[in-house]
C-alpha cells in the first residue's frame, strides 16, 4: 500500500483530483483539434482504455470553436493546453473546458494572468501548472535540476494563489526520470 500526503482537492469536471480521490489517468491527443471528429474517436477510445481526463492543445483562439464541439461530443473532462496567450485560455474555459494548463510566466503580464484566472474562478475551473525543462528561469539556473523545477513551479503557484486562486494542479516532468522523481519528492516536501 503506498502512503499519500492529504492534499487540496479539485474537480475537472466529474473528475476529483488529490484530497484522497483515487489517481486519475490522462492523456492527450495526437491530432491537431481542427480534426474534429477524428479528436472526438481518439478521446473516445482514450475513454474505453480507461483514461479519465483528456489533455487538448489549443493554438488560437478559433480552435476554442473546434474544442466547444469536442466537449459537448464526449463524457469525459477534456483540458486545455495553452501556451502564451491568454486569450486563448479565456475562449477555452468559455468552450467548456474542465480544467486549462498554464505556465503563468509564458501568459505575460499579470493582468493577463488575472484575466484568465477570473474566467478560471467564475466558471470553477482548475488551474495546471505544467512545468518542464524548458520552463525553468535561465537567469537563475543554467539547466534544469530537480530544485529549478521546483523553483519554477513554487513562483507559478505564488502568482495564482497571489490572486486569490487555489484550485491548482502541479505537474513537474524532466526528459530525465531521476530527475522528475527528485523534483516531486522536493515538491511534496515543500507544500
Amino acid at each position: 500500500m503506498i502512503n499519500r500526503r492529504e492534499t487540496r482537492q479539485v474537480r475537472a469536471g466529474s473528475v476529483a483530483i488529490g484530497g484522497g480521490a483515487p489517481v486519475s489517468l490522462q492523456s492527450m491527443t495526437n491530432l491537431p483539434i481542427e480534426e474534429t471528429e477524428g479528436s472526438i474517436r481518439q478521446i473516445n477510445e482514450l475513454a474505453a482504455a480507461g483514461v479519465d481526463i483528456v489533455r487538448l492543445a489549443i493554438r488560437n483562439e478559433q480552435s476554442a470553436e473546434h474544442f466547444r464541439r469536442i466537449a459537448s461530443s464526449v463524457k469525459i473532462p477534456l483540458v486545455a493546453d495553452i501556451h502564451f496567450d491568454y486569450r486563448i485560455a479565456i475562449a477555452a474555459i468559455k468552450a467548456g473546458a474542465a480544467k486549462i494548463r498554464i505556465n503563468p510566466g509564458n501568459i505575460g503580464d499579470e493582468w493577463k494572468v488575472r484575466e484568465v484566472v477570473s474566467a478560471a474562478k467564475a466558471n470553477g475551473v482548475p488551474i495546471r501548472i505544467g512545468v518542464n525543462g524548458g520552463s525553468i528561469n535561465r537567469n537563475k539556473y543554467s539547466h534544469p535540476t530537480p530544485e529549478a523545477l521546483v523553483d519554477s513551479a513554487m513562483e507559478n503557484i505564488r502568482v495564482l494563489e497571489d490572486m486569490g486562486f487555489e484550485d491548482i494542479v502541479i505537474s513537474i516532468k524532466s526528459s530525465d526520470i531521476f530527475s522528475t522523481i527528485e523534483a516531486n519528492r522536493v515538491m511534496a516536501a515543500t507544500r
